[in-house]
């Protein structure tokens, strides 16, 4: 058995990899589901208690943007790869290894925990989410999920439950691709839907001297294990997350069942004008760049109306920044979402048709367009049995009148899992359905709640496996 050496400040394991299998198997035989009632695990609940604890202090790894005065009145900034991702990825590695985990870290810096069934040699049923934050975030975005797999572990541990098979709880990298401009790359890399380069050459948004690689190899979490779903493989992939939308909320449910994800892409538009003094030059003499950004911006809302979708900037930079000087450059990104992949191609292609007319008729002299595409996540639909395991174990948590069926708005890791494993989500209420932002908030007893169909989901569906 190979193995990956993790070293962080002062501590040396040696970390078995546990996978070294050279294709992953289409599709992992099931039973028909049988019902959570009929489980030998029934009786077995999470501890919210020590679920919320550890949750609120792991959140000290880059708790910022206080906006109360209770101790957690903070928000979170704790980007991909950074000093505070560094602790957090210690603390967790650590925690893991003490509940007797076997711990693996690939190329792309993504943690796999395994902890052992009886078909030792199988490829685990895993929980994943992500530990990174917004530059401005909350505390429960993809940390609830990650947490929560901890909690589920331990409540295995502490009860002696040997599972059929191995269990596994991830930390994929860069999820919110906030410091590092592509969401879910590192999960896209382990699922084949992007090559490693593409990962590892991204640049800081702050700082393009610092690129993944280089801040995986400063905070030692370049793994030498291969980021591929056919050297290391999943049986499943069940994810834990906040709603980070109302419909929960409004609608007095505890649980969504999340049959997939909508699809979604991200642009780079590059806007070239001509810089000119803003009071000697009049308005007909302009090529004013952000002039134009703004108008793309209010024509993409009505677009994206239109076509009951949805368009938004996220960064606005310009050059060359002078209060007066109107901008000769402009980068801005664009963000399209819809449920369905063919409206949201048609989307698309309105709002360059009307960018490039915005262009040319409305913007005095003119500006020329420079279009990237900068990531592509197609709808997503999961698996009926992780759909199933998941129904289960919420109808026997909280009952059918407090669960609903549901589709995820955002990305998410599991979108990335679900091209080439079996694949399902359970989605908490945020309140006020905000996210992304230091007020986001879940409430403990949602937390265990998400936590407790979480464990009974995995054990549903370990149970039901038959390879």
């Amino acid at each position: 058995m190979s193995h990956l050496i993790y070293r962080s400040r002062g501590v040396l394991s040696h970390l078995p990899s546990l996978f070294q299998r050279s294709s992953y198997p289409s599709a992992i035989s099931i039973r028909t589901m049988s019902g959570s009632a009929s489980s030998p695990y029934a009786h077995l609940s999470v501890n919210a208690d020590r679920l919320n604890a550890t949750l609120h202090e792991t959140c000290e790894f880059g708790n910022a943007h206080r906006f109360g005065s209770g101790p957690m009145d903070t928000g979170m900034a704790r980007l991909s790869l950074d000093d505070a991702d560094a602790q957090v990825r210690r603390w967790f590695v650590a925690e893991m290894t003490r509940l007797k985990c076997k711990v693996v870290v690939d190329q792309m810096g993504n943690i796999f925990a395994t902890r052992g069934g009886k078909n030792a040699s199988a490829p685990p049923t895993a929980m994943g989410s992500h530990l990174d934050t917004q530059p401005t975030g909350g505390r429960y975005d993809g940390i609830l999920g990650v947490m929560a797999a901890v909690e589920a572990v331990r409540t295995l541990d502490e009860n002696n439950i040997e599972t059929q098979y191995p269990v596994a709880v991830v930390n994929w990298t860069n999820e919110e691709g906030a410091r590092f401009p592509k969401s879910l790359i590192a999960s896209h890399i382990w699922a084949g839907l992007s090559p490693l380069e593409s990962g590892w050459t991204l640049q800081d948004v702050a700082n393009p001297k610092l690129t993944m690689k280089s801040e995986l190899e400063r905070i030692d979490f370049l793994g030498d294990l291969e980021c591929s779903y056919k050297v290391n493989p999943l049986a499943a992939h069940f994810e834990l997350h906040i709603e980070q939308g109302p419909m929960l909320e409004e609608q007095n449910v505890k649980v969504g069942v999340v049959q997939g994800g909508q699809a979604y892409k991200w642009f780079t538009l590059d806007i070239e004008g001509s810089a000119a003094h803003t009071g000697t030059t009049p308005f007909y003499a302009r090529s004013d760049a952000l002039l134009l950004a703004a108008r793309i911006m209010i024509a993409n809302n009505a677009l994206a109306k239109k076509h009951n979708g949805l368009a938004s900037t996220g960064i606005l930079t310009l050059q060359p920044g002078s209060v007066n000087v109107f901008p000769s450059n402009v980068r801005m990104t664009v963000d399209v979402r819809h449920p369905s992949d063919e409206v949201l191609d048609a989307l698309e292609k309105d709002i360059k048709i009307e960018a490039e007319r915005l262009a040319r008729e409305e913007s005095e002299k003119g500006c020329q367009l420079k279009w990237t595409t900068d990531f592509v996540s197609p709808k997503v639909t999961f698996a009926p049995a992780c759909i199933e395991s998941v129904r289960a174990a919420a109808l026997a948590t909280v009952g059918q009148d407090a669960v609903m069926d549901m589709y995820s708005g955002a990305g998410h890791d599991s979108c990335s899992t679900s091209a080439v494993c079996p694949t399902s989500m359970i989605f908490v209420p945020s309140k006020d359905g905000v996210s992304h932002n230091p007020k986001e908030y879940t409430s403990p007893a949602e937390c265990a709640t998400g936590a407790q169909v979480l464990l009974h989901a995995v054990l549903n569906y370990d149970a039901q496996r038959t390879q």
